[in-house]
């Protein structure tokens, strides 16, 4: 049932990437990550999920920073991690080095730093991108940062489970992308043209459901609050 209220697009991303964490252990939103760390906080919210916020001082128990996340990573002390990138492809690869020659890029994004990492050991890692299109869903990346999937000889404890965009829902299984829903207001012809890779669907996807009274209400509230800490603007804008 949709809310009375209307909410918008980076709420109903919020609440997204929160269900796809709801009642893991450890949930952990990495650096200038304002997004999935206001979704690690909703999940904390209506619990048991632990978010660890990296950049924040309330809700970040690391003091050495990555070294420490890194080592509680390889030790199977976190259970979900939230990554984006400048481009994902149908594989699930990241880029976040740049696009054409790496060592010429017309375009350059932040950098690789631990996602590789992470994305081999985190069981779950939830892919996010509030853009939806071509250029950020292409059928190949430009440069692989971080791998979603690769040859069974190497050992691979994590990797990529979900998508949630702008425009809509997809899980990952078996090497592919499966349309789950779309977003209300979006249809599958818009889905298919703003998206590079070829993907599974069912004959009729369904919509995806709106965020609850009560989730809007947490988002708002004590969440928005919480998130102010570390993301002032962002929290503001909520």
């Amino acid at each position: 049932m949709s809310p009375t209220t209307p909410y918008s697009r980076v709420e109903l991303m919020i609440v997204l990437l929160a269900r796809e964490v709801a009642g893991l252990a450890h949930v952990v939103a990495g650096a200038l990550s304002p997004l999935p760390a206001a979704a690690a906080l909703l999940a904390q919210r209506r619990g048991p999920t632990r978010a660890t916020i990296l950049g924040s001082r309330r809700f970040n128990p690391f003091s050495e920073g990555g070294r420490e996340l890194f080592d509680c990573a390889a030790e199977g002390r976190i259970d979900a991690f939230f990554l984006s990138g400048g481009q994902i492809d149908g594989a699930a690869n990241i880029n976040l080095v740049g696009i054409g020659d790496p060592a010429r890029p017309d375009v350059r994004f932040p950098g690789s730093f631990g996602s590789a990492y992470l994305y081999f050991l985190v069981p779950k890692v939830v892919l996010f991108r509030e853009e939806h299109s071509r250029r950020a869903f292409p059928a190949r990346v430009d440069f692989v940062s971080a791998p979603g999937t690769g040859p069974d000889k190497i050992y691979r404890r994590g990797g990529p489970k979900a998508l949630v965009t702008g425009l809509a829902c997809f899980s990952f299984a078996g090497g592919g992308f499966r349309l789950l829903s779309i977003h209300p207001g979006h249809d599958l012809a818009e889905v298919e043209a703003a998206t590079g890779f070829a993907f599974d669907r069912p004959p009729a996807p369904p919509v995806t459901d709106a965020p609850s009274e009560a989730e809007l209400a947490l988002i708002r509230g004590p969440v928005r609050a919480d998130l102010a800490e570390t993301y002032p603007r962002f929290a503001a804008a909520l």
